[in-house]
This record gives structure tokens, sequence and C-alpha cells, in this order.
């Protein structure tokens, strides 16, 4: 059945493609910061592997005392649709009192925040791992004197990422948190999950990882690597795609949240099986909202502020 979902897509968005440059950690710098407040600046970071200017809204501490950085990466829009952490949550409220940068990269849209192995006729060019990982993290810590000790979070499309991010750069984060997300990428659903955000957007999906369901697809499955999570601290979660009282008023059913539930439930297990600990969060009511995405990133944070010392 995955040949011939995998043979479908392959020639529905199958299209020429120029291979990028290889990625280069060498000069990411700021270029501007836009101060809000005196506890949220908006840092504009140059990124070499992407050839652009970043903006990530930065929530900082007062008074310039040395924190700890939590990574917190948003939805299938990447923020750039006005739908994010800072513009649909209390976020800035939240940690505005807790000793923590909490850095929100605008970007990124339908990319699953990873690096691309061809630039995108629509979405350009992607290299959001060598981004997060190797670029974004040195500018922050020498600007905000932080302790380099870092976390990351993801939601909906980013929650796999964030995952992945983990796995990818072992010695980066401490603790990762996964919301309403799915962490498979070569099985099945994983394939048709990752091909339904990024084909939302416009892109062809070869040009990120090759053939669906090929190797490189592979390398980028959590549940396949979930033993590489082993000693951070992690915490996964989702709803059954119900609507409660957690989302608010007028919330009908959401089949993104029902699948997101099955493959955070399959994670869950996985995690089990290979005996690594992790806080598993299964809501009978929630759909796919910022009320059920709040309460995940809310429960989820002293697990992650003990493990970076926030």
């Amino acid at each position: 059945m995955l040949r011939r979902i995998t043979l479908f897509l392959v020639t529905a968005v199958l299209l020429s493609v120029a291979y990028a440059a290889p990625a280069s950690a060498e000069g990411a710098r700021i270029d501007h910061i836009d101060r809000l407040s005196d506890r949220v600046d908006v840092v504009y970071v140059y990124s070499p592997s992407m050839n652009r200017v970043i903006p990530n809204r930065v929530v900082h501490p007062v008074g310039g005392q040395r924190a700890p950085t939590f990574y917190l990466l948003t939805g299938a829009g990447g923020g750039e649709d006005g739908i994010s952490w800072f513009d649909n949550t209390d976020v800035v409220g939240f940690f505005s009192n807790k000793n923590v940068n909490v850095v929100m990269p605008v970007g990124g849209r339908f990319s699953m925040y990873t690096d691309w192995q061809a630039d995108d006729p629509i979405l350009g060019r992607n290299q959001w791992t060598t981004y997060l990982t190797r670029e974004l993290p040195g500018v922050i810590d020498n600007h905000y004197d932080t302790t380099r000790v870092n976390a990351i979070s993801g939601v909906s499309m980013s929650a796999g990422p964030a995952l992945d991010l983990a796995i990818q750069a072992p010695s980066l984060y401490r603790a990762v948190g996964s919301y309403s997300g799915c962490a498979r990428s070569s099985d099945v659903v994983g394939v048709l999950n990752t091909a339904a955000v990024v084909t939302r957007g416009g892109g062809n999906i070869v040009n990120m990882w090759g053939v669906p369901g090929g190797g490189s697809w592979a390398a980028h499955d959590p549940w396949l690597r979930a033993g590489e999570l082993r000693g951070k601290a992690i915490y996964i979660s989702a709803a059954s795609g119900l609507p409660g009282p957690i989302d608010g008023p007028l919330v009908v059913p959401s089949p993104v949240e029902a699948v997101a539930d099955g493959c955070t439930a399959s994670m869950a297990s996985r995690l089990s099986e290979l005996g690594i600990p992790a806080t598993y969060v299964r809501r009978s009511e929630g759909a796919h909202t910022w009320g059920l995405f709040t309460a995940d990133l809310y429960n989820s944070w002293p697990m992650i502020a003990g493990a970076i010392g926030a």
C-alpha cells in the first residue's frame, strides 16, 4: 500500500529540481532588533544557509541575568500567517516572571522545519535544521548571555519536527515537547500527514526528503529513532479531536487532532517499549485549538523548566 501511495505522490508532485548549495553555519548574525517592550524583542537574524533575514520573537528576563533558552515552534503557517504562540496565546504574560529566554522564530511555513534537499519553486529555500541548530542558537547565546542550556517544543506541524531536531542535534536540547502532532514520517500515516502539510502550501515533497517513504524520510522519523531521545526530558500530548471546554466556544470535531492522537499514542508506546521515561498526556476532549495547545504548553513547563534550570 505504501508503494502505491508513494508512486501516486511522486507522479502527482515530481517536478524538475535544482539542488541547493551545502548549508553553512558561518556568518549567522543579528541584522537588527526591534524592541517591543522591556521583556520582548524581535531579533532579525541573517541565515547564511537560507540567505535571508528571519525574525524571531524573544521573551527574555529583565535585568540581563543569565538564563536558559526555550525554542518554541509554531504550526503550518510558520507564524507568517499571523497564527502563532505569540499571536494567539498569552505566552508573553506566562513567561514574563520566569528566568528563561523564549525564542519563537517566524517563518518556515509548510516546511516541516527541516533541511530540504532542493529549493522549491513555491516554498523557496528551506534549511531549518541548520538554522535552528547551528545558526540561531549561537546568535541568541551571544546576545542574551544565556546559560547555553536549551529546550525545544513544537505544536501541530512542528511537533514531530521538534522531536526530530532533538535527535538531529543530540547535545543541544535537554528537554523536548510535542503538542498535538505526529511523530512519524516514513510509514503510511506519516507520509500522508507530511505530504498533506507540504502540498497544502504548494510545495513539492520530493524537494524535501526525496522519494516519499525513502531513506531520508526514515532518517527524520522520531518513532524509528526514538532510542536517541534517551536521557532527555520528554513531553508528548494530544487529544481525541472531540471538542470540549478546553477549546472554548463554537468548535467542531477535529480530524487533524484525531490523527495526532493516534500518532502520539504510538510514540508513547514506542518510548515505553524502549524503557525511555516520558510524560504522555492524552485528553478525552480537545480539538486542534489554541486552548488545547496552551494547556499542554503550561502543563509541560514545570518538567521543561526543571530539565534546563529555569
